[in-house]
Protein backbone atom coordinates (compact mmCIF):
# COMPACT_ATOMS: atom_id res chain seq x y z
CA UNK A 1 0.00 0.00 0.00
CA UNK A 2 1.26 3.22 -0.92
CA UNK A 3 1.86 6.82 0.61
CA UNK A 4 -1.48 7.82 -1.37
CA UNK A 5 -3.40 5.46 -0.17
CA UNK A 6 -1.84 5.61 3.92
CA UNK A 7 -3.59 9.66 3.51
CA UNK A 8 -6.89 9.09 2.41
CA UNK A 9 -10.29 8.20 3.79
CA UNK A 10 -12.36 5.47 1.41
CA UNK A 11 -16.13 7.28 1.29
CA UNK A 12 -17.49 5.06 -1.19
CA UNK A 13 -18.23 2.19 0.24
CA UNK A 14 -16.86 -1.28 -1.15
CA UNK A 15 -20.80 -2.20 -2.48
CA UNK A 16 -20.97 1.25 -3.95
CA UNK A 17 -18.13 0.68 -6.11
CA UNK A 18 -19.75 -2.40 -7.01
CA UNK A 19 -22.41 -0.50 -8.47
CA UNK A 20 -20.38 2.34 -9.65
CA UNK A 21 -18.69 -0.04 -11.72
CA UNK A 22 -21.90 -1.97 -12.51
CA UNK A 23 -22.32 0.93 -15.09
CA UNK A 24 -18.92 -0.16 -16.79
CA UNK A 25 -18.69 -2.33 -20.18
CA UNK A 26 -15.92 -3.88 -18.38
CA UNK A 27 -16.71 -3.51 -14.20
CA UNK A 28 -13.82 -6.09 -13.46
CA UNK A 29 -11.16 -3.34 -15.26
CA UNK A 30 -13.15 -0.07 -13.50
CA UNK A 31 -12.54 -2.03 -9.95
CA UNK A 32 -9.02 -2.66 -10.56
CA UNK A 33 -8.51 0.70 -12.04
CA UNK A 34 -10.12 1.83 -8.89
CA UNK A 35 -7.43 -0.30 -6.39
CA UNK A 36 -4.43 1.07 -8.82
CA UNK A 37 -5.31 5.17 -8.43
CA UNK A 38 -8.36 5.24 -6.01
CA UNK A 39 -8.03 9.29 -6.22
CA UNK A 40 -8.49 9.45 -9.88
CA UNK A 41 -11.50 10.55 -11.31
CA UNK A 42 -13.40 8.17 -13.70
CA UNK A 43 -15.45 8.60 -16.56
CA UNK A 44 -18.51 6.39 -16.81
CA UNK A 45 -21.52 5.59 -19.37
CA UNK A 46 -24.54 6.63 -18.24
CA UNK A 47 -28.07 4.47 -19.23
CA UNK A 48 -27.15 1.48 -17.76
CA UNK A 49 -26.78 1.48 -13.68
CA UNK A 50 -27.95 5.08 -13.85
CA UNK A 51 -28.59 8.39 -16.12
CA UNK A 52 -27.33 11.58 -14.30
CA UNK A 53 -29.27 15.28 -14.21
CA UNK A 54 -25.98 18.02 -13.88
CA UNK A 55 -27.08 21.22 -12.74
CA UNK A 56 -25.94 24.72 -11.78
CA UNK A 57 -23.73 23.96 -8.61
CA UNK A 58 -26.14 26.65 -6.07
CA UNK A 59 -29.75 25.27 -7.51
CA UNK A 60 -28.55 21.69 -7.08
CA UNK A 61 -28.47 22.23 -3.66
CA UNK A 62 -31.99 23.91 -3.71
CA UNK A 63 -32.80 20.52 -5.39
CA UNK A 64 -31.25 18.68 -2.88
CA UNK A 65 -33.30 20.89 -0.17
CA UNK A 66 -36.49 19.99 -1.62
CA UNK A 67 -35.90 16.05 -1.97
CA UNK A 68 -34.81 15.99 1.35
CA UNK A 69 -37.02 18.35 2.75
CA UNK A 70 -40.74 17.47 1.15
CA UNK A 71 -39.36 13.77 0.71
CA UNK A 72 -38.34 11.17 -0.66
CA UNK A 73 -34.71 11.82 -0.50
CA UNK A 74 -32.05 11.33 -3.19
CA UNK A 75 -29.17 8.67 -4.08
CA UNK A 76 -25.74 9.50 -4.81
CA UNK A 77 -24.72 12.68 -5.72
CA UNK A 78 -21.70 14.42 -6.52
CA UNK A 79 -19.90 18.20 -7.74
CA UNK A 80 -17.88 18.44 -10.65
CA UNK A 81 -16.96 21.60 -11.87
CA UNK A 82 -19.54 24.04 -10.30
CA UNK A 83 -21.90 21.47 -11.51
CA UNK A 84 -24.10 19.52 -9.03
CA UNK A 85 -24.65 15.91 -10.35
CA UNK A 86 -27.80 14.14 -9.23
CA UNK A 87 -27.57 10.22 -9.99
CA UNK A 88 -31.04 9.29 -11.54
CA UNK A 89 -33.02 5.80 -12.80
CA UNK A 90 -32.26 4.73 -15.67
CA UNK A 91 -34.19 6.37 -18.56
CA UNK A 92 -35.10 9.51 -16.48
CA UNK A 93 -32.38 11.80 -18.41
CA UNK A 94 -34.61 11.64 -21.87
CA UNK A 95 -38.46 11.58 -20.16
CA UNK A 96 -36.57 14.71 -17.94
CA UNK A 97 -36.01 16.50 -21.20
CA UNK A 98 -39.03 15.71 -22.05
CA UNK A 99 -40.90 17.04 -19.65
CA UNK A 100 -38.95 20.22 -18.94
CA UNK A 101 -39.64 21.23 -22.79
CA UNK A 102 -43.76 20.28 -22.23
CA UNK A 103 -44.50 22.49 -19.64
CA UNK A 104 -44.93 26.02 -19.50
CA UNK A 105 -43.72 26.46 -15.58
CA UNK A 106 -40.33 24.60 -16.33
CA UNK A 107 -38.95 27.92 -18.13
CA UNK A 108 -38.28 28.62 -14.61
CA UNK A 109 -36.04 26.37 -14.32
CA UNK A 110 -32.02 26.87 -14.96
CA UNK A 111 -30.93 25.21 -18.17
CA UNK A 112 -30.14 21.29 -17.00
CA UNK A 113 -28.35 18.71 -18.46
CA UNK A 114 -29.26 15.49 -18.59
CA UNK A 115 -27.06 12.33 -19.74
CA UNK A 116 -28.91 9.28 -20.42
CA UNK A 117 -28.10 6.42 -22.71
CA UNK A 118 -24.82 6.89 -25.02
CA UNK A 119 -23.55 9.91 -22.73
CA UNK A 120 -20.45 9.31 -20.24
CA UNK A 121 -20.13 11.41 -17.19
CA UNK A 122 -17.03 12.07 -14.99
CA UNK A 123 -17.51 10.86 -11.50
CA UNK A 124 -15.21 11.73 -8.18
CA UNK A 125 -12.57 9.96 -6.99
CA UNK A 126 -13.57 6.59 -4.97
CA UNK A 127 -11.06 7.84 -1.85
CA UNK A 128 -9.77 11.33 -1.42
CA UNK A 129 -6.88 13.05 0.51
CA UNK A 130 -6.96 14.57 3.24
CA UNK A 131 -4.72 17.36 4.41
CA UNK A 132 -2.62 17.49 1.00
CA UNK A 133 -3.84 20.20 -0.72
CA UNK A 134 -2.49 19.79 -3.72
CA UNK A 135 -3.10 15.42 -3.73
CA UNK A 136 -4.39 14.30 -7.29
CA UNK A 137 -7.82 14.40 -5.53
CA UNK A 138 -8.08 17.99 -5.16
CA UNK A 139 -10.13 19.64 -8.68
CA UNK A 140 -11.19 16.13 -9.32
CA UNK A 141 -14.92 16.43 -7.51
CA UNK A 142 -16.29 15.02 -5.02
CA UNK A 143 -19.14 12.74 -3.52
CA UNK A 144 -21.94 14.90 -1.84
CA UNK A 145 -23.78 11.55 -0.66
CA UNK A 146 -21.54 8.66 -2.07
CA UNK A 147 -22.62 5.58 -2.97
CA UNK A 148 -22.84 3.29 -0.52
CA UNK A 149 -25.00 0.07 -1.68
CA UNK A 150 -24.81 -2.29 -5.13
CA UNK A 151 -28.51 -1.29 -5.29
CA UNK A 152 -29.36 2.78 -4.54
CA UNK A 153 -32.57 3.71 -4.44
CA UNK A 154 -32.47 6.76 -7.45
CA UNK A 155 -35.10 9.58 -8.26
CA UNK A 156 -37.25 8.82 -11.59
CA UNK A 157 -38.00 12.01 -13.58
CA UNK A 158 -41.01 13.22 -12.09
CA UNK A 159 -39.48 13.31 -8.73
CA UNK A 160 -36.78 15.00 -10.23
CA UNK A 161 -38.93 17.22 -11.95
CA UNK A 162 -41.34 18.45 -9.20
CA UNK A 163 -37.80 19.12 -7.14
CA UNK A 164 -36.72 21.47 -9.39
CA UNK A 165 -40.12 23.12 -10.28
CA UNK A 166 -40.43 23.79 -6.10
CA UNK A 167 -36.34 25.06 -5.92
CA UNK A 168 -37.17 27.37 -8.70
CA UNK A 169 -40.22 28.23 -6.68
CA UNK A 170 -38.42 29.15 -3.93
CA UNK A 171 -35.68 31.01 -5.58
CA UNK A 172 -38.74 33.46 -6.19
CA UNK A 173 -39.87 32.54 -9.74
CA UNK A 174 -43.61 32.69 -10.39
CA UNK A 175 -45.35 29.28 -11.05
CA UNK A 176 -49.18 29.13 -11.79
CA UNK A 177 -50.56 26.95 -9.57
CA UNK A 178 -50.26 24.63 -6.78
CA UNK A 179 -47.36 21.58 -6.80
CA UNK A 180 -48.27 18.13 -6.12
CA UNK A 181 -46.53 15.75 -4.11
CA UNK A 182 -44.91 13.17 -6.02
CA UNK A 183 -46.45 9.83 -5.55
CA UNK A 184 -44.65 6.85 -4.06
CA UNK A 185 -42.09 6.88 -1.68
CA UNK A 186 -38.64 5.54 -1.30
CA UNK A 187 -38.51 2.02 -0.49
CA UNK A 188 -37.75 2.01 3.84
CA UNK A 189 -38.93 5.70 4.04
CA UNK A 190 -39.88 4.72 7.46
CA UNK A 191 -36.08 4.36 8.46
CA UNK A 192 -33.99 7.32 9.30
CA UNK A 193 -32.16 8.73 7.24
CA UNK A 194 -29.77 10.84 7.41
CA UNK A 195 -27.66 13.38 4.93
CA UNK A 196 -24.43 15.85 5.37
CA UNK A 197 -24.72 18.32 2.71
CA UNK A 198 -21.41 20.55 2.53
CA UNK A 199 -21.28 23.55 0.67
CA UNK A 200 -20.92 23.36 -2.59
CA UNK A 201 -18.59 25.75 -4.38
CA UNK A 202 -20.26 28.27 -6.65
CA UNK A 203 -19.71 27.85 -10.34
Amino acid sequence: MDIWTYQSVEYVTVAGETWLASASEYPRSMRALWQSRPWAPSVLPCGRAFDVISMPSLFGRKVLDELWSSGPGCGPVATFRGRTLVFAQPGAAPRLRTLLAWEEWARDVPPLLCHGLGDAVTVPPVQRMVNSPESPGQGAGRWIVAPDTREPWLPGAAVLLWACVRAARESGAGLPGPLPVPSGTRPGAGRQHSVSLLPVPSA
